[in-house]
C-alpha cells in the first residue's frame, strides 16, 4: 500500500512538472536552477570549511594561543560573509525560478480551463471539482514553491551528507565491542549510529504523521468552500435580502466553518504528536555524539577542538539523514497539493474529451439536419429535429418548462455535448447568443457593452447613441466609469444592455434565450421593433413563453414532452 501511494504521488509529480521542463521556457529555468545548485554546492563547501575552523579555534583557545585568536576570528568573518551572500542569492534566484515556473503553469492551466469550454463542461460531466479558482491561484503556487524548496533542500542535504560522512568517518575512528569471548571491531561507528538512528526516526515519523496528507487535502477543500459561500452571499446580496435569508446563510456559514475547525483540530492533534516526536528526536541527536565521544575525552586522547568538530560533523550528517523527518509536514502538504492538481488535470481532460456526435459545418445559413438532443442519462429531449432558416426571418421556440428549449440553443452554440446530427452555422462573427441573464464583466461601462470584444474609445459616440436607442440614456455619460455593473443595474437594464451589444455587433443571426424575461411587454415589443428597424437583415431565433412574442416572429417551433416537435407559420 505504501509503495502504491509513493508511486501515485511520484507519477502525479511527473505529470505536473514535465510540462514546464520540456517547454520552450525550459532553458531559462534550467539556467537559473543550475546557478542555484552551484550556489548550494558552494554553501556546503563553506560549511566544511567552518567545520574545520571549529577544530582550529577551540584548539587555539585550549592552548591559550592569543596570537592566533584574531586571525581565526577574521577567517570566520570572511567565510561567514561569503556564506551569507551565497545564501541570499540562492534564495533570491530560487524565488525567481518559482515565479517563472508558476507563471508558465498558471497560463497553461487557465488555457486548459477555458479551452473548448471545459469550465462549462465540467458541470455537465459531473466532474465540477471544488473551487477550480483556488487550484489555479493557490495550489499551483504551493506546488511550485514546495517542489523547489523540497528538491533543492534534498539535493543540498545529499551533498552535505557525502561531505560530512567522510569527515565523521575519519573522526569516529575505531571502536571495539566485546561480545562474550569475541571482540567486534567497528570502523566509523558514529556514521552507522547516525544511519540507524535516522532510519528509525524516518519510519516512526511516517507512522505518526501520514494522516496529515489527507487532513491537509481536506483542509484546503473546507477552507475554499467556506470562502466560496461568503462570495455567493456577496454576489446574490439583493436576492438574499429580499428573502430575509440572513439566518439560513448564517447557519450555512456555521456548518462550513465547523468543518474547517473540526478538520483543523485534527491537524493540530496530529501535528502535536509529530512535533513531540521530531523535537524529541532532534534533542536526542544532540546528546548521542557527546556520549560516544566522552570515553576518548576522559582518556585524554583528544582535545576540545576534536570534540567540537565531531559534534558539528555528526550534527550535519544527522541533519542530512533526517531530512525526511524534518520536512515531513511540508511533504504531507506537497502530496495533498499534487493530489488536487492531478485531479484538476484529470477532470479537465475528461471534460475536453466529452464530445458530441454533432457535425458542425460552416455556411451562410443556420440549418439542423436530423438532430437528436438528450440528457446526460440518455433520456431524449428533442428527436430528429430538422430546420432550415434560409427562407425564414424569425423563429420562436416555445414549449413547457423543461422540454429543452434552452438546450436547443446550447446545442447550436456547441455547448451541449449530448447530441448527434448535423448543424450548419455561419462564421462566428455573424451570430450572437444572448442568455437570459447577461454577463457583465468588471471594468468600465464601455468594456461591459463591448464584451467580448476589446473596448475602443473611438466608439464612444456610437455607444452613446446605442444606449439612448435602448432607453439607457442615463448611462450615456458613464462610459469611463468602472464599477460592478451587474450589481448596479437591474436585470431589466442588463437585458437592455445586452440588446445594445446586438446593435453594436450587427450580427446576421441573433439567438435570444428568454432575453426579455425581466422586461414588461411594452418594452419587450419596443426592443424587437428596434431590431427590425435598425437591423432589418438580422435573423432572430428566440426562446420564450410569452404569447406577446408570437407577433414578432414569422415561425414557431413547438417542443413537446415526448421529444416531438412541430413547426408552424404564424
Amino acid at each position: 500500500m505504501l509503495s502504491y501511494k509513493i508511486m501515485y504521488y511520484l507519477k502525479g509529480f511527473k505529470i505536473l512538472a514535465k510540462g514546464y521542463w520540456t517547454s520552450d521556457k525550459k532553458w531559462q529555468g534550467i539556467g537559473i536552477l543550475s546557478v542555484v545548485i552551484v550556489l548550494n554546492l558552494l554553501s556546503v563547501f563553506l560549511t566544511v570549511l567552518i567545520n574545520d575552523w571549529y577544530k582550529e579555534f577551540w584548539d587555539v583557545l585550549q592552548a591559550y594561543q592569543f596570537d592566533q585568536f584574531w586571525y581565526l576570528v577574521g577567517k570566520f568573518s570572511l567565510i561567514a560573509l561569503i556564506y551569507i551572500s551565497i545564501g541570499v542569492y540562492a534564495v533570491y534566484l530560487q524565488q525567481m525560478l518559482q515565479i517563472k515556473w508558476r507563471e508558465w503553469m498558471t497560463d497553461r492551466y487557465l488555457v486548459q480551463w477555458l479551452k473548448n469550454k471545459a469550465y462549462y463542461r465540467l458541470k455537465l460531466a459531473g466532474n465540477d471539482m471544488d473551487n477550480p479558482d483556488q487550484r489555479i491561484s493557490e495550489d499551483i503556487n504551493q506546488f511550485v514553491a514546495l517542489t523547489l524548496s523540497l528538491s533543492i533542500g534534498l539535493l543540498r542535504q545529499l551533498i552535505s551528507l557525502v561531505a560530512f560522512v567522510v569527515i565523521l568517518w575519519n573522526l569516529s575512528g575505531i571502536i571495539t565491542v566485546p561480545v562474550g569471548s569475541y571482540e567486534f571491531t567497528i570502523y566509523g561507528y558514529m556514521v552507522w549510529i547516525s544511519l540507524i538512528y535516522s532510519i528509525a526516526g524516518t519510519y516512526l515519523t511516517h507512522k505518526v504523521g501520514r494522516l496529515l496528507i489527507n487532513l491537509n487535502f481536506e483542509q484546503q477543500k473546507y477552507e475554499a468552500d467556506f470562502r466560496f459561500s461568503m462570495m455567493r452571499v456577496r454576489e446574490n446580496a439583493e436576492s438574499i435580502a429580499f428573502y430575509r435569508g440572513e439566518k439560513p446563510e448564517f447557519v450555512g456559514f456555521g456548518q462550513r466553518f465547523c468543518a474547517v475547525i473540526k478538520n483543523f483540530r485534527a491537524i493540530m492533534t496530529r501535528t502535536k504528536l509529530l512535533n513531540a516526536f521530531t523535537v524529541g528526536y532532534g534533542q536526542l541527536a544532540i546528546i548521542i555524539p557527546i556520549f560516544m565521544a566522552a570515553p576518548r575525552w576522559f582518556a585524554m586522547e583528544v582535545q576540545v577542538g576534536w570534540i567540537m568538530q565531531l559534534l558539528n560533523a555528526f550534527g550535519k550528517v544527522q541533519e542530512a539523514m533526517s531530512y525526511l523527518v524534518d520536512s515531513y509536514a511540508s511533504i504531507a502538504q506537497w502530496c495533498s497539493v499534487i493530489r488536487r492538481l492531478e485531479g484538476f488535470d484529470r477532470h479537465i481532460k475528461e471534460a475536453v474529451d466529452l464530445k458530441s456526435e454533432v457535425t458542425f459545418t460552416q455556411a451562410d445559413n443556420v440549418r439542423l439536419d436530423g438532430v437528436d438532443i438528450y440528457l446526460p442519462n440518455g433520456d431524449g429531449l428533442v428527436k430528429d429535429c430538422s430546420l432550415d432558416m434560409q427562407d425564414k426571418h424569425s423563429l420562436l421556440i416555445m414549449g413547457h418548462s423543461g422540454v429543452g428549449k434552452s438546450t436547443v440553443l446550447r446545442t447550436l452554440a456547441g455547448l451541449w455535448p449530448y447530441a448527434k446530427g448535423s448543424i450548419t452555422l455561419p462564421q462566428e462573427s455573424d451570430f450572437l447568443f444572448l442568455p437570459q441573464k447577461p454577463y457583465l464583466p468588471l471594468g468600465s461601462l464601455r468594456r461591459t457593452i463591448c464584451y467580448p470584444l476589446v473596448d475602443d474609445k473611438s466608439l464612444d459616440d456610437k455607444l452613446k447613441e446605442i444606449l439612448i436607442t435602448c432607453q439607457l440614456g442615463k448611462l450615456a455619460n458613464k462610459l469611463d466609469k468602472a464599477d460592478e455593473w451587474s450589481r448596479i443595474l437591474s436585470l431589466g437594464e442588463q437585458q437592455r444592455l445586452a440588446f445594445a451589444r446586438i446593435l453594436l455587433y450587427k450580427p446576421r443571426y441573433v439567438f435570444l434565450d428568454e432575453a426579455t424575461s425581466a422586461l414588461d411587454e411594452e418594452l419587450e415589443q419596443y426592443l424587437y421593433t428596434m431590431l427590425e428597424k435598425y437591423l432589418p437583415q438580422t435573423k432572430i431565433i428566440s426562446v420564450g413563453h410569452r404569447p406577446s412574442l408570437i407577433g414578432k416572429h414569422q415561425y414557431k417551433l413547438v417542443l413537446s414532452d415526448n421529444g416531438k416537435w412541430s413547426l408552424e407559420k404564424l
